[in-house]
């Protein structure tokens, strides 16, 4: 999917306006119904109540509209219309479409009014949208962080007022607990930063013309299971495994063997053919009982990784999990920097010996690195926010020719192309000690099976966190540990699997 800029999200309003055609005023009903329909399937009506704080604009059009659809779904509704400028025409008829008689009481507030005094129910955010341009400042910016402040369910139609699309907040901005945006996520919605602001979100569908989104240039996208899942390339009846790869992992110290059992387990578990592991001698018999079916190759240092490895014929080489810092090591990456003569996957620390000798120049092309937000600052340096650590990522990306995956809650993939891709699953269970390892190992088996750099990212870190989820569905977030991940790559396989083949019964 497609992350459209808010210069771009008027572009597709005013493009299926005029192409549909429909008027500004029934695409505006369009995207009231998709969010009311959500609210109804959402939340249970009851008697609280639901206030709709609504702008002047287009998204105070929305919140009108909201508030006669809600209505007529027997919630009790009250309107709040902040008079913060001339109301727009369609905001305007959608004041005039309320039902009468006082069935929705409509209250103006302009600056210096008092702020109003509710009962616990719902606060629904219509002030402003994607087309707010400057810091919301005075009366407004206190009634934001007012209505922020109350014990009650708060919900941002769009995006949160005071929040921009693609940059950073600036000043104020609504604190919403949930956020129904229209069509497709904002970019702000993706960093720790906003989320105070956006809460959980949701996409809802309003139908904007689907050539304008087709031919759209973009530079982020948001990955969906749906589309992924037309990347998995199917196994045919007469292969060996010869045909799907021969990866090898060079993982695990003396007494970090877990990283490499968590790598390992997970690359054979993503579908390669065959798979060497080269670690730490002292390391032979953990590994050969916990993972039987690698091969294992035994470092001549019991304690450490401390040569470059000499086994033909692989199609991928990951390493870092696990590995440490001893002088051997940082000696033996060096050298495969230098000889590899194929692409890397490095995490862990080999990304901090990278970053601490400065070996980022030597990476091969091609390469696929993982780092976590601190690795990543020790890799490229320091930025000032989530913006900017963006732009960082992407220069870095375009520089090196190689895909880097930032991992976090929205892990991004950032291409040599220059664009990004934001992964949508996992959950927080997954912060826990040993997720990277098994990401690495998914990303090895994958590229050793023969998908490009690009598709073995943003598919491995779907698969990634499909399989968190799916765990977390048996072990609840707090219980899952990374062992758990490795246990459901097969279910996120099949999951992806039963997207790509209908059901026909």
């Amino acid at each position: 999917m497609k992350i459209l800029s808010a210069t771009q999200l008027k572009e597709a309003d005013a493009f299926t306006i005029l192409n549909e055609p429909v008027s500004s005023l029934d695409l505006m009903e369009r995207a009231s119904r998709a969010f009311s329909d959500w609210f109804c399937s959402r939340f249970i009506r009851d008697e609280r109540p639901v206030y709709i704080f609504a702008g002047a604009g287009n998204n105070g059009g929305d919140g009108l509209a909201i508030a006669r659809l809600l209505h007529a779904q027997d919630f009790l509704v009250q309107v709040f219309l902040c008079e913060t400028a001339a109301l727009s025409p369609d905001c305007q008829e959608n004041l005039h479409r309320l039902p009468g008689h006082g069935a929705i009481e409509v209250i103006r507030m302009k600056p210096n009014d008092p702020f109003p005094t509710l009962e616990a129910g719902y606060i629904l955010d219509a002030l402003w949208g994607t087309g707010l341009n400057r810091p919301v400042e005075g009366y407004w910016a206190n009634l934001l962080t007012y209505l922020s402040g109350l014990p009650a369910i708060r919900v941002a139609v769009d995006i949160p007022s005071g929040m921009y699309a693609d940059r950073p907040i600036e000043g104020v901005a609504f604190q919403a607990h949930y956020t129904c945006t229209f069509e497709c996520p904002k970019l702000a919605f993706f960093f720790p930063e906003s989320f105070p602001y956006c809460g959980e979100w949701t996409i809802a569908d309003i139908g904007l013309h689907p050539q304008y989104l087709k031919e759209a240039s973009v530079a982020y996208f948001f990955s969906q299971e749906v589309e992924i899942a037309t990347m998995l390339r199917p196994r045919t009846k007469f292969a060996h495994k010869g045909t799907y790869g021969h990866a090898l992992l060079i993982a695990g110290n003396r007494g970090m063997a877990g990283a490499a059992i968590l790598a390992a387990q997970a690359c054979l578990r993503s579908g390669v053919g065959l798979l060497s592991v080269l670690s730490a001698g002292d390391n032979r018999l953990v590994l050969q009982t916990c993972v039987p079916e690698a091969l294992f190759h035994a470092d001549s240092n019991p304690t450490c990784w401390s040569s470059p490895p000499l086994i033909p014929g692989v199609q991928a080489i990951g390493l870092g999990p696990g590995i440490g810092r001893d002088i051997a090591t940082i000696r033996a990456l060096e050298g495969l920097l230098h000889t590899a003569g194929q692409p890397l996957i490095i995490d862990a620390d080999a990304l901090n010996i990278i970053a601490a000798a400065g070996w980022q120049s030597i990476i091969p092309k091609g390469s696929m690195l993982t780092p976590h937000p601190k690795e990543f600052e020790r890799l490229f340096g320091k930025t000032s926010d989530s913006f900017q650590r963006l732009k960082l990522l992407r220069d870095q990306a375009v520089a090196m020719q190689s895909v880097i995956l930032l991992k976090g809650a929205y892990t991004v993939i950032a291409l040599p192309d220059g664009t990004c891709h934001f992964n949508g699953t996992g959950n927080p269970g997954m912060a826990t000690g040993g997720s990277g390892d098994v990401l690495t190992g998914i990303l090895t088996g994958l590229r050793a099976q023969g998908y490009n750099a690009a598709d073995a990212a943003i598919l491995g870190v779907l698969i990634h966190g499909k399989a968190g989820d799916l765990a977390a569905l048996e072990t609840g977030e707090e219980a899952l540990i990374a062992s758990d991940l490795t246990r459901f790559i097969g279910k996120a396989f099949q999951a992806l699997h039963a997207i790509q083949k209908p059901n026909f019964q």
